[in-house]
């Protein structure tokens, strides 16, 4: 019968391993490094930049952490041997480019190699985010980046309130909240982040007491002013993504040129009635704002949910929807609504999906950032000097 170092020694001679010097090479030159060891052997230190795959996950993990077969992978483990039998699974996968490193983490910080401690979830974040961690989409890693995120919400009224509170649920590390209004027994038909014990209080505290009770891990921005050409490029600095659940045209319009200044992808929402639509405008990926909606329509055609109604489960709906795709911005999950724009009836319960694409001649996207002009549009469909916003 073999001996496990007669098998050993059979799989290395069907793969290639390099010396810890040859894999810094590597490294330096973009290769990606798979950790294959346990999570307290990994939690301890790390190559840079390393994907964290447990060697017993890696057949399961391995084509959504990396999907591209021909890409350059290191693998190592702590001394070299189970990097070897990965190594070679990765080739019985259809990995065209892969070595083992040889003597593992161990040799790599004995050479003086760089290495760090990676951050990770804590054992109640691991508990409170289990159902993430077991989607090889997200997993820790996911997470991490979640915790990370920095998302501001325009409104904390029927468009914000579900997506202010499933983002903190996910475990989203910064939300901003923007809003200047108080909450009013009105709201709560649809606003779900605020109750009855605060009729009358600011709406950005409001939802942030929601917030930190749902989820202490989430820090929550309040803003309590009115978002103005003087402020935007200020506060929507150092965010990763907007979600707006503005509903009048010169807030969106402003939103949408300082957006495209900050390079900061905006996911859209919009409710009418029975009808709600989303979108995404990520800057000089897919249209802007200004390609789908050049000039505002005239105020009668452009009712507010204060003037025209609303069912209350809708902005739910449709801002649950913004939250998601908020969340796959930050992971790069899947494909966004980027040119294209969901639209959602509930009336008879059907959703439609229609492609939008960038006017080349656009006022706003066709410039160059430093171009763009952050000016008020107060003077645009607005019919009425107070607005609600939903």
């Amino acid at each position: 019968m073999a001996s496990f170092r007669d098998l050993l020694n059979g799989v290395k001679s069907q793969i290639s391993e390099v010396a810890t010097e040859e894999a810094a090479e590597r490294l330096r030159s973009g290769w990606t490094f798979i950790d294959v060891r346990e999570f307290d052997e990994f939690e301890q230190g790390a190559v840079p930049g390393a994907v964290f795959i447990p060697r017993g996950n890696l057949e399961l993990q391995i084509d959504n952490r990396v999907p591209d077969k021909d890409s350059p992978l290191v693998v190592y483990c702590a001394g070299g041997v189970r990097s070897v039998f990965a190594a070679k699974t990765l080739q019985d996968l259809g990995y065209t480019n892969v070595v083992s490193m040889s003597g593992g983490f161990n040799k790599w910080k004995d050479d003086g190699q760089s290495w760090g401690v990676p951050k990770s979830l804590t054992s109640q974040q691991r508990n409170r985010y289990s159902r993430h961690l077991l989607l090889p989409e997200v997993g820790e890693e996911g997470q991490l980046k979640l915790l990370n995120a920095k998302v501001l919400l325009l409104g904390a009224g029927g468009l914000g309130s579900p997506a202010a509170l499933y983002l903190a649920a996910a475990g989203v590390g910064t939300l901003g909240v923007i809003d200047m209004d108080v909450v009013d027994a009105s709201n709560l038909q649809r606003q779900v982040i605020h109750n009855m014990d605060r009729v009358g209080e600011r709406k950005v505290d409001s939802a942030k007491m929601s917030i930190n009770l749902l989820n202490p891990d989430v820090e929550v921005k309040t803003y309590d002013v009115r978002l103005s050409a003087s402020n935007i490029e200020e506060i929507i600095a150092g965010y990763d993504v907007i979600v707006d659940g503005t509903d009048n045209f010169p807030t969106r319009y402003l939103v949408n040129d300082a957006s495209l200044k900050a390079n900061i992808p905006v996911v859209h929402g919009s409710i009418f009635r029975f009808e709600g639509s989303v979108t995404v405008f990520h800057p000089y990926v897919g249209p802007c704002y200004r390609c789908f909606v050049p000039e505002p329509p005239p105020p009668e055609l452009a009712p507010s949910c204060a003037e025209a109604g609303v069912l209350g489960v809708l902005p739910g709906i449709v801002g649950s929807i913004q939250a998601m795709e908020a969340i796959k911005i930050v992971l790069g999950l899947g494909q966004s609504l980027a040119g294209r724009l969901l639209t959602y009836e509930a009336y008879d319960e059907t959703f439609r999906t229609f492609n939008l694409k960038r006017d080349p001649d656009c006022p706003a996207c066709s410039l160059d950032p430093d171009q763009i002009v952050i000016a008020e549009y107060d003077n645009l469909c607005m019919p009425h000097p107070v607005r609600e916003r939903v």
